[in-house]
């Protein structure tokens, strides 16, 4: 499963330059320049692991995984309830993405003028205001919905009205607690209750990345800003601090270039990664591994999934036709030096259908192919 994540925030708050950090792209960062059509780029999750692997199996290709960015126009930051608070295109974009980047301004920078009606930089008024617009556009929907179901299950029977009496039931749970200020993925909905909601696509139900852009002026405070925002971070939220702007004029550079300037301005490593790795983190996502000499190959999957389910995130063939899995860890792999002394030492095991599979775990499986499946 490739992981899409979706930037959003006030307009000149620093949202595409922070894309074009991450992806290396160029888009025009000029409120001017951005209309209604997102930025959308794909790029590669960096992988210390892929790297080390490579050298040890020399195969033919190495495949990180996949992250797809999607970088919607600013949002206003004023919602009413006589507008739709997020456009329709916008939200609809939006709404398909895994987690939401939240991209708020924390630095100071004459020259890119504050939006009109805005008093100083505040990251945590502007964190407070773009939540408030997704809850607002999130109880619009709820309200149509409810309405339109009071009038459509009367008129049901069966399964068709025990599924919509459900999903009422769940979004009349919803609405008060959004009214109170409560996001959907604060109320803890259990599987079901989830099930009978996922294709709406709540925005206040998404994990949320918050990344407060940093002036040059306030390199050295990443945590002291950090701190401060600290009343966001829960189960599904966490904070980060960069300067976006810096790093996307670093993306331009060659790596020596590029090490030579962090060194002289004190910047220590870039932090860009972290975007993506808390990501991960908070959808519960990890990476298991394939090594051979075709290929050594990364595979996101939620944290819990069994090993037949993985190995259907491969192919469908090897989670019908499953018989086990071979399994090492890759820091058993990397001390023992090669997968034959790995096996001699019984750090290579088989695992059934239902072993849960940890992250960083190299997997080989063993599947029955029929004579309809084409080998993999």
């Amino acid at each position: 499963m490739a992981l899409n994540l979706g930037i959003i925030g006030l307009p000149k708050s620093g949202k595409t330059t922070l894309f074009n950090a991450i992806t290396g792209s160029h888009a025009q960062t000029s409120a001017y320049a951005s209309g209604d059509e997102p930025n959308v780029a794909v790029v590669k999750v960096p992988d210390p692991r892929l790297d080390v692997l490579t050298q040890m199996f020399h195969p033919r290709k190495t495949t990180p995984a996949d992250v797809k960015f999607t970088d919607v126009v600013g949002m206003s930051g004023k919602p009413d309830d006589k507008k739709e608070p997020i456009s329709r295109q916008t939200l609809g974009f939006i709404s398909t993405v895994d987690a939401l980047v939240l991209v708020v301004r924390a630095f100071v920078n004459p020259s890119v003028p504050l939006p009109e009606g805005t008093e100083g930089v505040d990251p945590i008024r502007d964190v407070e205001s773009v939540m408030l617009e997704l809850t607002f556009s999130d109880l619009g929907i709820i309200e149509r919905r409810l309405e339109r179901l009071k009038a459509e299950i009367p008129k049901m029977k069966g399964l068709e009205r025990e599924t919509r009496e459900r999903e009422q039931e769940v979004l009349s749970r919803i609405q008060p607690a959004l009214e109170e200020g409560t996001p959907i993925r604060a109320l803890g909905l259990n599987e079901d209750e989830d099930k009978a909601i996922r294709n709406y696509g709540f925005l206040t139900a998404k994990p949320v990345l918050i990344v407060a852009n940093l002036g040059e002026e306030a390199l050295g405070s990443a945590a002291n800003v950090e701190g401060k925002m600290a009343q966001f971070r829960g189960e599904s939220t966490d904070v980060i601090a960069i300067p976006a702007q810096l790093e996307m004029e670093m993306a331009q550079l060659s790596a020596e270039d590029t090490a030579e300037f962090r060194e002289s301005m004190g910047l220590g490593l870039s932090r860009l990664e972290e975007v993506v790795s808390n990501s991960y983190s908070l959808l519960g996502l990890i990476s298991f591994l394939t090594a051979g000499e075709d290929e050594v190959r990364a595979w996101t999957i939620r944290k819990g999934t069994d090993a037949q389910h993985a190995a259907g995130t491969i192919h469908s063939d090897l989670e019908r036709g499953f018989i086990r899995a071979e399994v090492v860890q890759y820091d058993d792999l990397i001390t023992a030096g090669s997968m034959v002394e790995a096996k001699k030492r019984g750090l290579l095991r088989s695992e059934g259908k239902t072993y849960t599979v940890k992250d960083g775990d190299i997997i080989n499986v063993l599947f029955t192919q029929t004579k309809s499946e084409k080998p993999t």
